[in-house]
């Protein structure tokens, strides 16, 4: 490949014994200003991923094996968009909008928005299609100076802030429906543990076994909507005992104009919840053979299926529930909506499939987290690398799903029903907000980045309005948490200031800025040393970088004898120098 202009320059990298038995496929070695980046093969038949050294190597051999196949990525998709929301939010949505035809016509907004979405986690995956993880690693590449700012600052919220407590728990309140019991706010907590540590024990058993069961789950839901969807044609043709069934559907528009700015705001941000997790396949992108053709083939195509189910369904509801029932409601809808058509002991037996669609919610949720967390653990931000990488006993990423299963326990059991839990799920929502914004950003960044390198192509570019308007949407969601509710500053999710959550979330960051400084920079100044990455070489052919301090007598010696990923060139010399860390 002939020098850019831009860059410095380029040369071969070499291959060492020890690189080679670290797992490394190196192509080329490229220099631009202080930055380094190197080139990359990854065992699943994708292009080199070309990167900045100081992000976490590539496996050339997934630990967690390729079992992740076209089938496999639609469902990954399916499950993480088809939880609750579908279930519960166009009750709220009505409200908000104050019309039918207004919230009907929000759900296409919402396919725009998320395809423009997917467009922007296309481009970064293509960039680095051998990396697993999804928003961990294109932050990572996206902001590489200051080295490691970005990293610290994301794997510490991933820590504080990793938990799914609000899923395991709205499941646990579909498992009652079920019944005739009224439950106590214990016995829903336990509930909810044990479907959570179920969810948990499938995942560190068995990568395939967790794959498959998310896929049946999968069907499972579509089947479910489409069963809701054909229901709702019936009532249409005026064949069941649904009086007037056409009845919301005159006027459709009618209440729009009694609706605010607010109120359309909020229920953009339904919306928004409602197709979150379309970006569940990225996460496992070193799984899939040929990831970007696969992914690109699959993926979108289960996007357009959920939203037209998404449509359809709620045509269904509106059809068979009166629109001020389904406003003054505080009954999930699709029970509801059961009721109405098939009575209320039928709708009981029926609830079971919100059931199983929360499930295969948490489920695919946790298999995407724990490799994002674990590619975390692989850029050697947090300390102890081998507990978030290594993939020992069974060939899964156990440290990550265990640490994962602590957090959402104390979530589940610890904050009592009310102020405290609505507090603690709004306090995860705006970091990530944060990150996602950036991570948006962060595409028009790595295209400069490429185009200074002399980079060609990647398989796939987003359009720039598509990351334009995805990257205003993520504005927007970072501006609406201050913009105060109607009813006052505590007229809010919760009893006190309606802002606590948010400002919390940015203290978190906050405190994650103060840490990086004071690792990176304060404590190696007062104690003589600097810190410099080695590569970690584990089982099944997990790779990890690990951040070590070298004194400062040793710093020349070692960057003689390491590359800049950490890799070690030359034995002899170095190893007595390891040999002090």
């Amino acid at each position: 490949m002939s020098s850019s202009p831009d860059s410095d320059y380029k040369d071969s990298f070499p291959q060492t014994p020890a690189s080679v038995s670290a797992g490394a496929d190196y192509v080329e070695h490229l220099h631009h200003g202080s930055l380094e980046y190197v080139a990359e093969y990854g065992g699943n038949g994708a292009v080199a991923t070309y990167q900045e050294a100081s992000g976490a190597p590539v496996e050339s051999k997934s630990p967690l094996g390729y079992e992740v196949s076209y089938f496999t990525v639609m469902f990954l998709t399916i499950n993480m968009m088809i939880g609750t929301g579908i279930f519960s939010t166009p009750s709220s949505m009505l409200r908000n909008c104050g019309s039918v035809g207004l919230a009907l016509f929000y759900w296409p907004i919402g396919l725009l928005l998320t395809a423009c979405g997917q467009a922007v986690y296309f481009e970064l995956a293509s960039y680095f299609p051998s990396r697993s993880g999804g928003e961990a690693v294109y932050l990572e590449q996206a902001y590489t100076r200051p080295k490691y700012f970005l990293p610290v600052t994301f794997a510490m919220q991933s820590v504080v802030l990793s938990f799914s407590s609000s899923n395991a728990i709205v499941m646990a309140q579909y498992i009652y429906r079920v019944t005739d019991y009224t439950p106590t706010d214990m016995q829903i907590k336990g509930t909810a543990l044990a479907c959570w540590t179920l969810a948990c024990l499938v995942i560190i058993l068995s990568t395939k076994g967790s794959l498959i069961l998310g896929n049946v789950l999968g069907v499972i839901k579509l089947t479910t909507l489409v069963f809701m969807t054909i229901t709702g044609f019936v009532i249409l043709s005026g064949r069941t005992k649904i009086p007037e069934p056409t009845a919301n559907f005159k006027n459709a528009f009618e209440g729009t104009s009694d609706t605010g700015a607010y109120e359309l705001a909020n229920a953009l941000v339904n919306i928004t919840f409602s197709y979150g997790g379309f970006n569940n396949a990225f996460n496992l992108v070193n799984e899939v053979k040929n990831p970007i053709k696969t992914i690109k083939r699959t993926a979108p195509l289960a996007l357009v299926i959920v939203a037209t189910l998404y449509t359809l369904v709620n045509i269904a509801y509106f059809a068979a529930i009166p629109k001020l029932e389904i406003k003054s409601s505080k009954q999930i809808i699709a029970s509801l909506f059961f009721q109405k058509v098939f009575g209320a002991r039928a709708a009981k037996g029926l609830t079971i499939l919100p059931v199983l669609s929360a499930f295969g919610n948490i489920l695919s949720s946790l298999i995407g987290s724990a490799r994002m967390v674990r590619e975390v653990g692989r850029q050697g931000v947090l300390p102890w690398p081998k507990f978030w990488v290594s993939t020992k006993p069974f060939g899964t990423p156990l440290g990550p799903v265990v640490f994962k299963w602590a957090m959402t326990s104390i979530m589940i059991l610890g904050p009592p029903s009310g102020d405290a839990f609505n507090f603690i799920v709004a306090l995860q929502n705006y970091p990530d907000s944060v990150f996602v914004f950036l991570m948006t950003f962060g595409v028009f960044l790595i295209r400069k980045q490429r185009k200074a390198l002399g980079l060609g192509k990647s398989e796939f570019k987003a359009w720039d309005w598509a990351v334009g308007l995805y990257l205003l949407s993520k504005l927007f969601l970072l501006v609406m948490p201050w913009v105060p509710p109607r009813a006052g500053i505590y007229g809010g999710a919760f009893s006190f200031f309606y802002a606590t959550a948010t400002l919390t979330g940015l203290g978190i960051l906050a405190i994650c800025g103060i840490y990086y400084i004071a690792w990176i920079y304060v404590l190696p100044k007062l104690g003589g040393y600097q810190i410099r990455q080695t590569v970690l070489e584990l089982d099944r052919g997990a790779v990890s970088h690990k951040l070590v301090k070298v004194k400062n007598e040793d710093l020349e010696e070692w960057d003689k004898t390491h590359d800049p990923a950490g890799r070690v060139l030359l034995s002899g010399p170095v190893e007595a120098i390891e040999k002090k860390l």
